[in-house]
């Protein structure tokens, strides 16, 4: 069989396969350290102790070198035979557990994974049950079959999955959606190491087939996005408005849960420790781990939404260029909620942590020099909360299903701008 013949590895064998791969490049950085600190041990000692602490360097790094190599070899190895495993009855990825795993792996390395075709890159996908959905007429209409007109699409956020809207036992906010106003909650699955320009070009397309072969005719289309859920949903609206989509024109509120429009300090933090770190020798290894990081985290340094924020750019240059500004959808509304994880988000703790990951300023689309563009009354803050409050919270619902509320229909005289808008 040629390598052109071989059957791609199941999941679970590209996991086994995977863990034993990193843990050989593991060592490998392992030895780095190790040589690093050696060299400096020995370049004072040999000066000291002449020819006999020389004769012990050598045979030192030649036991080192050996040992190293010996357990990188043996586990790549161990790396081949695991790529054979067969597949079990459900694969990984159809369970919460396995889900959040692949879901960790991805916004670590997903864009790695994407190039090299590996079972573990989670193409975007409409999840039910935890299996993917085609988004083809039959289909649809098998895994939707009180699907409604309103159709509300749920976006999770870096390192999760569809499964992380479902918190405490609680229904998801789309269950209650169903029960509340008649709406049909879809959620998505992506691979969120990837660009998130790649992913919202990826939505768009999606959302115009979904649209397209929605078993009912689709009068109202409201995207909610957690954390960089949020920025996907704003790039493929940008994605879709150049190109006139259909889809554009039904979209009636987007909503970002926690989203880092200016960018997340975490991901700057990163950003920044990788350069210090490879500056120096004995560290490079941890720097170099740190540079592994995705292109999905590395959109998050700025919050960015377009192709030309990273084309043709250094993504390891000190500095890094602002985000494009990016327009809003002009005929929808604009929700969005921030949390902090003091009860004032004023409170200097506050203003310096936010809820944990994201800023309360970034997360409704201001910065000392730009606005996203979004309304005041458009938004909610949650005081004590944390990033991950706003998957699954009561108050956060009942917001939202005030704004989701169909509007009343208007008495003669009164505007569609007004009622669109929800003006007395």
């Amino acid at each position: 069989m040629t390598t052109a013949e071989k059957v791609a590895p199941t999941e679970l064998a590209a996991l086994a396969q995977l863990g034993c791969s990193e843990l050989a490049g593991a060592i490998r950085g392992v030895a780095k350290v190790h040589r690093a600190v050696s060299d400096r041990v020995f370049a004072v000692t040999d000066r000291l102790g002449g020819s006999s602490s020389r004769s012990a360097h050598l045979v030192h790094d030649a036991v080192a070198d050996t040992t190293y190599e010996s357990l990188s070899a043996m586990l790549e190895a161990i790396a081949e035979v695991g790529a054979t495993l067969p597949e079990p009855r459900h694969s990984p990825s159809e369970g919460s557990r396995g889900a959040l795993v692949l879901a960790i792996l991805d916004g670590l390395i997903g864009d790695s994974l994407a190039d090299q075709r590996s079972p573990l890159a989670q193409p975007m996908s409409i999840r039910v049950d935890g299996m993917p959905v085609a988004v083809e007429a039959e289909a649809l209409r098998a895994a939707f079959p009180e699907a409604t007109g309103h159709i509300v699409v749920f976006l999770h956020g870096l390192m999760e999955s569809e499964h992380a809207w479902r918190r405490g036992n609680r229904p998801t906010y789309g269950e209650r959606l169903a029960t509340d106003i008649g709406a049909t909650e879809v959620r998505l699955r992506f691979n969120t190491g990837r660009h998130i320009s790649d992913n919202g070009r990826e939505l768009a397309a999606l959302l115009n087939d979904l649209t397209l072969q929605w078993p009912v005719p689709v009068s109202r289309l409201t995207l909610i996005g957690h954390s960089m859920g949020g920025l996907i949903i704003r790039s493929a609206c940008h994605s879709a408005a150049t190109q006139d989509a259909y889809w554009c024109g039904l979209v009636t509120e987007t909503v970002g849960l926690g989203t880092p429009h200016f960018g997340a300090p975490l991901a700057r933090t990163v950003h920044f420790a990788a350069g210090a770190l490879r500056s120096v020798s004995v560290t490079a290894p941890f720097g170099n781990l740190l540079g592994r990081r995705s292109a999905g985290v590395r959109d998050l340094f700025h919050g960015s939404l377009v192709d030309d924020d990273w084309s043709g750019r250094d993504p390891d240059a000190f500095r890094q260029h602002p985000a494009t500004a990016v327009p809003l959808l002009p005929q929808a509304r604009h929700l969005f909620v921030t949390a902090s994880l003091t009860r004032d988000p004023n409170h200097p703790l506050g203003r310096f942590i936010g809820d944990g990951l994201v800023l309360t300023p970034s997360g409704r689309g201001e910065s000392r020099a730009r606005s996203v563009g979004f309304t005041t009354e458009h938004g909610l803050h949650l005081g004590g909360a944390s990033h991950f409050t706003l998957l699954n919270d009561d108050d956060v619902y009942r917001w939202l299903l005030e704004h989701l509320r169909p509007r009343r229909a208007l008495p003669p005289g009164r505007s569609q701008n007004a009622a669109k808008w929800g003006v007395a």
